[in-house]
This record gives structure tokens, C-alpha cells and sequence, in this order.
């Protein structure tokens, strides 16, 4: 037995596959990562300034700059571009707007058809801008594997499939068998497959790739620039940060859990979970041809407490999510980011879901922060008298859905009814978390009875159903 550091005794095989793991997130770990821009100095005058380099700050700077190219656009990054969520996801991009259709259902049922529309809609323009402004990020419509690791799993999903078909998807219900010749794991009992309605992307050169299209469109882009307030400065907005200051007619909040302390009412709604990545070595054609994987698909499977994984172009894999962490009082520290007891679990499972991958080891082990609302999709709104639109609560499935985000942020700006503005996801708020230190109560309470969930067939506590009947959850 082996020993790491908070994690205690660990089978030696799973420390051997942790000992070399960088804790930098894989996919801004490349040779090619651009240099970073300079930090904002002095005062600045733009039309919109735009706080936050991630995939919603990108997508609002560009499309601002596509719907009026003479439009002064101002972004400005706290670090790096795509340095937070937008880089250190799994890189699954869903055309869904509301984190899954399900979801979607329970939340806004008679709107799903035209939010479904608009997602596909957004996914294929996603893929179009890709195109257009040549971004080497592996962009591809890939669909996706649902699968079951135990028969409870499994009540209801041919409701889920036609529920899914409904709205236009193809869907096929697979058996044991079925799903083994999509993936070849012993803990597999069924599952779906899905060809529609979901890509795969590599996100830290996606949010490379923006900024670059960002800055050849005019878009002035300021990085290690934290914005420290916004306030109303006449007709418009002052925007400050420690070497510099820019006055804006309008401005964006894109910002996601960070944006709590610019804007006071975001907090109530949005909290920061924790979700940790493993990603391995590339595989050799032995190792691929043992893991069975029959296309490119991305998968998840259907616990609770779920795991997501999938293939890059250099044949790794990445395995991510189960261990969904909330630090009491809303906690946010650098040193969270590298867990090494989840790291360890996180190991250990992926080693019994695909044992023919013994040996294996892990080259990154890395952390991230999910905006997390009690919808588990985006919530929209604005202050400052219309001057500052906001989104916030992605709830991690953000990486297709930031670039309809930013088309509600700018029509909200820009004073435009739309097809968007006029949706309830988008004039509607979820319901707000209970105050500190209720709310790190209610938060644990409820992951112990999701993990309990898990381990008696999926049947749900008095907990669960209450918060099942107020609409207010938690999601692994």
C-alpha cells in the first residue's frame, strides 16, 4: 500500500497512476497556448465592456462586434482567457439550452419544442463560426452514450427516449449487449445512445481560438486585468481595476460564480461546486482496441452521482465528475483545485469500470468550479437602470449554451425584443439558496441523501422528495 498526501492508505496501482499527474488542466497545458495580453493601464472609453474571458464573455465580444462592427468592444480578463470553467470542463458542447431534456420538461414544458429548436439552431451556428474563423479546437457533432451501471438506472428511460424523439432526436434503448458493442465495460447493463444534439470539442483551444477571432474583429482584450467594481458613472458605467479603469455606455457581467462580489444579487442564486478531471496518457491501439469504443462519442452514465468520460484526438481519456464538493460558507481557494483524495476515488472507479485499462496512468488531475442554480441552467437579468446585463447558474453544461447566452446578454443591452427575451428560461429566475449558514447545511444534507440515493436503487429520502416538490435540488 501506498500513502498521499490527505488521502491516507491507497492501493498501490491507483498511487502509481496518480504520481506523475500535473495539476494543470490538460487542455490549457499545450505548446501552442498563446501569450498572455497585457493588463489594462490608464483610462479607457468603449461602448461595451465586457468582464469575464470565458466562452460567454468571447461570444458577446464577437457577436457584438458581428451585429455592429463599429461597436467599441472592451474585454477583460481576471487572468487568462479561458483559464476557469471554459477550460477545464470535458468538453462536451449540447445543443440543449436547459441541461438535458429532462430537465428542460420539468421546468418549461410548453416552451421545449422552441428551445430545442433554438439549441440545435445554436449548436450548428457554433460549429459554423468554428468554421469560419478556422479554430483548430477538433469540433465534432458526435452525439452521445447514456449508459446504466445498474438496473435501477434503467426504470423509465424508454419514456426518456420518446420524450427525446418527440423533440426530434434520435434515440435508440440498448440492452447489456447492446451498449457493450458501444463500450466495452463490465459495469454496463444498458443504456441509450444518442446521434443528435451533441459535439465534442476541445475547449481550451476553442476559448483560444474566439480570442483570437475577438481580436481580429477590434475587440480590445486586457487579461490579468480583475475588475473590482462596476458603479454608474452619468449615463453609463465605470468599470475599475488595480492599473486602470474604463468607461462604458453598457456592460456585461460574464463572470459566473466571481461575478458575486460586483454584483450583490447574483449570490443568492449561484453557488460554486467543485467538480475534478482525470485525464490519461494516450492509449495505446491494444488498449483502444480492448476498450471496444465504437465512434467518438462522449458518455455519462446514469447515477446520481455521475461520472462523464471520452476520447481526445491523441487517444486519451478523459474521466471527470462523481465528486461534486461544496466548501461550507461558499469557500473558494486556489489549493482547492487539486483534491487528492477525489483524485484518488476518482481513480480507483475508473480502474473497475474499465479494468482491461490496468497500468494506465493519469499525466493531469485537475479541479474546477461549476456555477451552480437550483435550475440547473442559466438565469439572465439586469442593473444599473438596463446599462449592465448579467448570466449567470450554467450549471455545467455551458459550453455549448454560453453562445445563446450571450445573444439574450446582448439583446438585452441592446433594448431588442426577440425570439429569446420573450422565453420564460430567459424572464425567469431560479429559486434562490437559503442564506449562510443554512445554506451549507441544506447543501450537504442533500448530497449524503444523493449519495444514499445511489447506493439503495435510486430510491430518494424524505429529503430528496421535499426538495423535489419546491423545485430546488442539487445536481452531481
Amino acid at each position: 500500500m501506498a500513502r498521499s498526501r490527505g488521502v491516507g492508505p491507497l492501493p498501490a496501482a491507483v498511487a502509481k497512476s496518480l504520481a506523475n499527474a500535473s495539476p494543470t488542466p490538460f487542455w490549457l497545458d499545450q505548446p501552442d497556448a498563446p501569450e498572455p495580453l497585457p493588463a489594462l493601464t490608464g483610462q479607457l472609453t468603449a461602448d461595451l465592456a465586457i468582464v469575464g474571458g470565458g466562452f460567454t464573455g468571447l461570444w458577446t465580444a464577437l457577436l457584438a462586434k458581428e451585429r455592429d462592427p463599429s461597436r467599441d468592444v472592451v474585454l477583460l480578463e481576471a487572468r487568462t482567457v479561458g483559464n476557469a470553467a471554459s477550460g477545464r470542463n470535458g468538453g462536451f458542447c449540447s445543443a440543449s439550452l436547459t441541461h438535458g431534456i429532462g430537465n428542460g420538461l420539468e421546468r418549461f414544458p410548453g416552451e421545449m419544442p422552441l428551445l430545442e429548436k433554438l439549441g440545435q439552431q445554436n449548436l450548428s451556428e457554433i460549429g459554423a463560426a468554428i468554421a469560419k474563423h478556422d479554430i483548430d479546437c477538433d469540433f465534432q457533432l458526435t452525439g452521445e452514450l447514456n449508459v446504466a451501471t445498474a438496473a435501477w438506472q434503467l426504470e423509465g428511460v424508454e419514456e426518456e427516449a420518446a420524450a427525446a424523439r418527440a423533440l426530434g432526436h434520435d434515440v435508440e434503448v440498448l440492452d447489456a449487449a447492446g451498449i457493450r458493442r458501444e463500450l466495452n465495460s463490465p459495469a454496463l447493463v444498458g443504456g441509450l445512445k444518442i446521434t443528435t444534439g451533441n459535439a465534442l470539442v476541445e475547449p481550451g483551444r476553442l476559448a483560444w481560438g474566439l480570442r483570437r477571432a475577438c481580436l481580429d474583429a477590434g475587440v480590445r482584450i486586457h487579461e490579468q486585468t480583475p475588475v473590482g467594481s462596476i458603479a454608474p458613472d452619468g449615463t453609463g458605467l465605470r468599470l475599475t481595476a488595480p492599473y486602470g479603469s474604463v468607461r462604458a455606455g453598457r456592460a456585461v457581467l460574464a463572470a459566473g460564480v466571481p461575478g458575486r462580489s460586483l454584483l450583490r444579487r447574483i449570490g443568492a442564486y449561484v453557488i460554486p461546486v467543485w467538480d475534478y478531471v482525470l485525464m490519461t496518457e494516450p492509449l495505446s491501439a491494444a488498449q483502444l482496441a480492448a476498450l471496444g469504443w465504437n465512434g467518438p462519442r462522449g458518455a455519462s452514465d446514469m447515477s446520481n452521482q455521475f461520472h462523464y468520460f471520452r476520447l481526445t484526438r491523441d487517444n486519451r481519456m478523459l474521466w471527470g465528475g462523481y465528486d461534486a464538493v461544496y466548501y461550507n460558507g461558499g469557500r473558494v481557494r486556489e489549493e482547492d483545485a487539486y483534491s487528492p483524495a477525489t483524485f484518488a476515488k476518482l481513480a480507483a472507479q475508473f480502474f473497475t469500470a474499465f479494468p482491461q485499462l490496468e497500468g494506465v496512468s493519469f499525466t493531469h488531475a485537475w479541479g474546477g468550479i461549476i456555477d451552480t442554480c437550483s435550475r440547473f441552467c442559466a438565469f439572465f437579468g439586469t442593473a444599473h437602470g438596463g446599462r449592465l446585463a448579467y448570466v449567470a447558474g450554467y450549471t455545467g453544461l455551458g459550453v455549448g449554451a454560453t453562445r445563446f447566452g450571450a445573444q439574450v446578454l446582448l439583446d438585452k443591452i441592446d433594448n431588442r425584443d426577440s425570439e429569446r427575451t420573450r422565453l420564460a428560461l430567459v424572464r425567469s429566475k431560479p429559486l434562490p439558496f437559503p442564506p449562510e449558514p443554512v445554506r451549507s447545511w441544506v447543501i450537504q444534507l442533500t448530497r449524503a441523501s444523493i449519495a444514499r440515493a445511489d447506493e439503495h436503487e435510486g430510491r430518494r429520502d424524505a429529503w430528496l422528495r421535499l426538495l423535489d416538490r419546491v423545485g430546488l435540488g442539487f445536481d452531481s
